[in-house]
């Protein structure tokens, strides 16, 4: 028996391995060294752009038919993630909830999702439309995402809200992005302290 479940595992991760492979066309666009599992997961794959070194998880659902999800470098997106770029309509008066369609969106339903670089989304987080997660921020599992997060941040719950920063000190993080990133591209002090202190204000 143990044998048989080898083999059927082996043969799922080859004919996984081989449908990414013939996936990653149909990607509006698809960075270099990006793992994904297309055999279990669902992508609205012409509305998703990905960056370079980027891993997701099996039973991923990323979703966006009208707007996109933007997902940048070097990020780790953990098994089960739900990303939703818009939302059902449920307002038309005599209309069965089962009967609305893509035509029936208005612009507001649907918003862009952005996922800046070295990130790391833990398991079964869910991201709603209109939500940035900032650059190097961390999303605690069974996390529910419906605002935008603070670069560097860690945040957790129903809603999720900011727990800490990955660092205590702006120095620290400004350290880091110097060992990453070139000057231009580097996050502003002011910026960095001002989510800082937002957060600390936040729990007196």
């Amino acid at each position: 028996m143990r044998l048989a479940v080898n083999f059927f595992n082996l043969i799922w991760k080859i004919l996984d391995r081989i449908y990414m492979l013939l996936c990653r066309s149909s990607f509006n666009k698809l960075g270099k060294n990006v793992i994904f599992h297309p055999m279990n997961s669902k992508f609205t794959y012409s509305n998703i752009t990905i960056g370079d070194n980027v891993s997701i998880g099996e039973n991923a659902f990323f979703n966006a038919t009208v707007s996109h999800i933007y997902i940048g470098n070097n990020i780790a997106i953990a098994p089960n993630v739900t990303i939703r770029g818009g939302n059902h309509r449920f307002d038309i008066i005599g209309k069965w909830i089962t009967d609305y369609k893509k035509s029936d969106k208005r612009v507001e339903d649907d918003e862009p999702v952005f996922i800046e670089s070295d990130c790391w989304i833990g398991t079964n987080v869910t991201i709603l439309k209109g939500v940035t997660i900032g650059r190097g921020s961390i999303v605690a599992a069974g996390s529910v995402v419906n605002k935008t997060c603070a670069p560097y941040s860690i945040v957790g719950g129903v809603p999720a809200k900011v727990i800490k920063f990955r660092w205590d000190s702006c120095e620290e993080i400004l350290a880091h992005e110097e060992m990453l990133y070139k000057e231009s591209d580097r996050l502003r002090k002011e910026d960095i302290e001002k989510a800082m202190n937002y957060y600390h204000s936040k729990k007196k």
